[in-house]
């Protein structure tokens, strides 16, 4: 709170490149819904690129540690007005800037109702913040959960909020090994997203014992700290912002291997949707999935894009970040 509440000022305050760590381009549609967010929100925002899931329309939204708001801004605008998107902050005066500029987008993206809310709270506890079970279809998370002292409670509470089939796409930094106590307990590097960083098998452990299907890595890329004081108190451990995919499958769902066809249409992705590292699916074609992204596939926001049907090899290859 009080590193982003009152040390940071602007993004270039940062003293490293893990919380500006770009991802893959970004469609049109995104480029353009950027330029029409405040300058002060972006100003004010150390997120990790854009975590920008697709196929988001009339979808309810939450986006875990928002911080100025610039993402809840940019998904206000992919989802529609029959959408709806939450941000939680647990810095208060991230939130008053978030909060500050909520009629300024309204007005601008011309929208007669409001849908967006800005919360001031904890990830571990969204139900003290009054989020109901099954109230969302996505929660996003741009670089933050290494933030919180307790992960497993963040994907517990995210899990929870879930509707079934729903997504938790996030980015985050993810270390090549366990990180010592002295790493942990540093505060810049706190503040920086490195000390607080899971080691990456462990986030395939957490994911399965709260219940979400295995990991999808999305998109991966080193972290170079630029700081040779900071090199030194990190020794020889890696560290990599990565942006993976959780789903909350549910068990009629699986159903065994498949064959998948994408009908296309999703705004952006109409010919060719890129879903994770191991899965790229081109309009009209068709493609051999395993159990595990079948039942994903099925029983998510995407069903309605795929024709979906039985058999198959399961050709997926076993994932990892790093």
């Amino acid at each position: 709170q009080d590193y982003y509440g009152k040390e940071l000022q602007k993004s270039e305050d940062l003293k490293t490149n893990a919380c500006i760590t770009s991802a893959r381009p970004l469609p049109k549609a995104v480029r353009d819904a950027l330029k029409r967010v405040h300058e002060e929100v972006v100003a004010r925002y150390y997120g990790c690129g854009l975590v920008i899931p697709e196929c988001l329309e009339s979808c309810r939204i939450l986006d875990l540690g928002s911080s100025s708001g610039r993402d809840c801004y940019l998904l206000s605008q992919l989802v529609g007005e029959q959408g709806h998107v939450t941000g939680i902050d647990m810095t208060e005066g991230q939130v008053e800037v978030a909060k500050k500029h909520i009629a300024y987008h309204m007005d601008k993206f011309g929208y007669r109702k409001t849908n967006v809310e800005f919360l001031q709270g904890y990830m571990e506890k969204l139900g003290d913040a009054g989020l109901a079970d099954e109230s969302y279809d996505i929660v996003i998370s741009n670089c933050v959960i290494n933030l919180a002292p307790d992960k497993r409670a963040v994907l517990r509470e995210a899990y929870r909020v879930l509707k079934p089939g729903g997504e938790m796409y996030f980015s985050d930094v993810y270390a090549s090994q366990r990180l010592s106590e002295t790493i942990r307990k540093h505060r810049v590097l706190w503040g920086e997203c490195l000390a607080g960083a899971l080691y990456w098998r462990d986030l395939y452990s957490i994911a399965e014992e709260v219940g979400f299907s295995p990991p999808c890595l999305v998109t991966s890329s080193p972290i170079t700290i630029g700081d040779k004081e900071l090199e030194g108190i990190v020794g020889d451990c890696c560290f990599v912002s990565a942006t993976f995919r959780l789903f909350k499958v549910l068990g009629s769902s699986r159903a065994g291997p498949g064959q998948v066809i994408y009908n296309g249409g999703i705004v952006g992705h109409e010919r060719e949707l890129v879903f994770d590292a191991n899965f790229t699916f081109k309009e009209g074609e068709v493609v051999d999935v395993d159990a595990e992204m079948a039942a994903i596939l099925r029983s998510s926001r995407f069903s309605e894009k795929f024709l979906i049907r039985a058999g198959g090899a399961n050709t997926a290859a076993q994932q990892g970040c790093c």
